[in-house]
């Protein structure tokens, strides 16, 4: 059985269970922390299937990410020592990851909020976030917006295209991540200025 038909599988049992408003946090929790699957793959059928919950659907994939983001964070400022080399290598690479930190000191907010949206592994900002002891305050407001943005901005694609928006978000989502990365590196440029 593929990935697709496995997710779909996984996505059709979960609909229907009591427990899918924690399957979604966690899974969400699991997706920025350690499994490197975009979360769209089970939300966006999710949501499509129980409309009746969409928006409780967004907020409990915000709230795990953001549990799985503390998570990141913690790792990088306590343990960072221990597990930091594995995460390089797993995810990025070191001139990767020394660039991503001196980003996180100089602009730590916009980086984390730039990372949340763009289609770069999001545990890099939160190692990077956490080993450079950045404010943990700004970095869970950087998460909140920038998963919310995600998460919710799924959530009222579903509401507007209903059954079609598994359809939509797959024809235009790079062109949405990309403007949207935009947007927020103009903010950021903006910011400087000030």
């Amino acid at each position: 059985m593929g990935i697709r038909a496995q997710v779909k599988e996984r996505t059709r049992r979960l609909k229907n269970s009591e427990n899918m408003l924690s399957g979604v946090a966690i899974a969400s929790m699991l997706e920025s922390t350690v499994v490197p699957i975009p979360l769209e793959a089970v939300l966006v059928p999710l949501m499509q299937a129980r409309r009746d919950k969409l928006w409780m659907i967004a907020f409990m994939a915000t709230l795990g990410c953001l549990v799985g983001a503390i998570i990141g964070y913690g790792l990088g400022y306590f343990l960072f020592d221990l597990v930091g080399d594995w995460v390089i290598e797993t995810f990025s690479n070191q001139e990767q990851f020394d660039s991503v930190k001196q980003q996180m000191q100089r602009q730590g907010f916009w980086f984390v909020l730039t990372l949340g949206i763009a289609p770069i592994p999001f545990q890099i900002a939160m190692l990077a976030a956490g080993a450079a002891k950045y404010s943990l305050f700004f970095f869970v407001l950087a998460t909140v917006i920038a998963r919310s943005i995600r998460y919710f901005g799924l959530a009222v694609v579903v509401y507007i295209a209903g059954n079609q928006a598994e359809a939509l978000i797959r024809q235009y989502k790079a062109s949405a991540i990309v403007g949207l990365t935009l947007l927020v590196l103009l903010l950021w440029y903006v910011s400087t200025l000030f």
